[in-house]
């Protein structure tokens, strides 16, 4: 595959980058992962590829590890490694005029992120990254839409398990419906083997400064000045902080991650610049039986009183493990728990079947469908993350026509990327059919 032509900075005549893709971070806890995912697949096509951070030992040693559990021994030496530092512009501009694409490991992105995505505007590079976090990903589309657009670039936040299961799952679901999808509401279940589940403490500090800093994401979203969205069919209410669901028998919460926030800005593209209906969608976790509720309640208090107060914030993210009851640790999960965990994501879709106008009467067919996948963090992310690359680089003529900072709906709608996910075991299916 050449890497001239359309999107990710290769303009008419550019000469060839050297790479098509740099995994930055590669040696962070999560970037290990995605070291081994690009590894994968880079197995089956003519990949050029490096890895870049830091220390050119701890790179040297996870391309070992990739090597060793991939059984390609010949990796290490096939894969260049490039030193650059977050904090040396220099470096980083370095990379990024050597390759197509950056995926960005370096989290929390709100400290991290944005000198790579300016490293990657300025010297016509694409970036994506497996954000959580909406301050970073809108502030980020406030700041270089325009100058990405202008230099023919596509930066794409959220590129993890937040939050591609649920803005291509919302697509998903709009697509396989027969009629007008008005309003999706998403449930997640995460499901652990014996030894458990955790989380690296890496999510939990995005989480703190986060809902530390929501003040300031209100303000963001004023001066960016987002267009509203037409509410389309009946309004879709928004539930309590906690209530039972018939359909899983146990109690459920919104979802605290980005996943609404993001598909709100999918919808709205799509919507604004293409003219399709938009959905409207929340976001919901199970989280089991009544004992579940009243300790996540309890963390849930203590939390948020601490995540105002400076030293409140010192000691969440000083004993992640204390606080979060075990859900979050320093060390990450072990293998024998990420091999124990998986999620299912179930939508319940609602709309209006073909020939009936969503502006008048009760919605008319319903539809359920849902993504399922290995363990979120460190399984399922990586491969959405590596699966959204290879659309960017292959699928290169399905993108927006410009360039620009997008989610991932906006930018892959008209992708291959869900066929992509189906073979790499993310799977989206039609749980049962619309019934009029």
């Amino acid at each position: 595959m050449a890497a001239g032509g359309a999107g990710a900075g290769a303009g008419a005549g550019a000469p060839q980058r050297p790479y098509e893709l740099v995994v930055f971070g590669a040696s962070g806890f999560t970037g290990q992962f995605v070291v081994e995912e690009v590894a994968r697949a880079a197995g089956g096509r003519a990949l050029r590829w490096a890895v870049a951070g830091r220390s050119r030992e701890k790179l040297q040693a996870v391309l070992e590890r990739a090597a060793e559990r991939l059984g390609r021994a010949a990796l290490a030496a096939e894969v260049a490694v490039l030193l650059c530092d977050v904090g040396d512009p220099a470096s980083l501009a370095a990379v990024a005029r050597q390759t197509r694409l950056v995926l960005n490991c370096v989290g929390p992105y709100r400290f991290f992120g944005e000198p790579v995505v300016e490293a990657c505007v300025e010297n016509g590079a694409s970036c994506i990254d497996i954000s959580g976090e909406p301050q970073f990903l809108e502030g980020m589309y406030l700041k270089y839409n325009e100058k990405a657009a202008e230099k023919g670039v596509y930066v794409i936040g959220s590129c993890g398990f937040d939050s591609i299961p649920a803005d291509m799952g919302v697509l998903y679901t709009r697509d396989k419906l027969k009629g007008t999808l008005t309003a999706v509401e998403s449930f997640l279940t995460v499901k652990s083997g014996p030894e458990g589940s955790c989380v690296h403490d890496g999510t939990w500090k995005s989480a703190v400064y986060g809902l530390a800093d929501q003040d300031n994401l209100r303000k963001l979203r004023k001066r960016i000045g987002y267009t509203p969205v037409p509410v389309v069919g009946a309004k879709l209410k928004r539930r309590g902080l906690v209530f039972y669901s018939q359909e899983f028998k146990q109690y459920c919460i919104p979802f605290m991650g980005s996943d609404a926030s993001v598909v709100k800005r999918s919808q709205r593209y799509l919507h604004t610049e293409l003219q399709e209906t938009p959905v409207q969608y929340g976001a919901y976790v199970n989280v089991g039986g009544l004992g579940s509720v009243i300790k996540l309640m309890f963390a849930g208090i203590l939390f948020l009183l601490l995540v105002k107060f400076s030293l409140g914030r010192k000691l969440l993210t000083k004993y992640p493990a204390f606080f979060s009851a075990g859900r979050f640790t320093k060390e990450g999960p072990t293998q024998k728990q990420m091999d124990g965990t998986s999620f299912t994501m179930t939508f319940f879709g609602e709309g209006y079947s073909e020939g009936q106008d969503p502006q008048n009467g009760k919605p008319n067919v319903k539809i359920c469908t849902e993504v399922k996948g290995p363990e979120p963090g460190y399984v399922a992310t990586p491969i959405a993350m590596v699966q959204a690359a290879l659309s960017l680089l292959e699928d290169a003529a399905c993108l927006p026509k410009q360039g620009g900072v997008y989610s991932p709906g906006a930018a892959f709608s008209k992708t291959k990327l869900i066929d992509r996910l189906n073979k790499r075991g993310v799977e989206f299916s039609v749980i049962s059919k619309p019934e009029v």
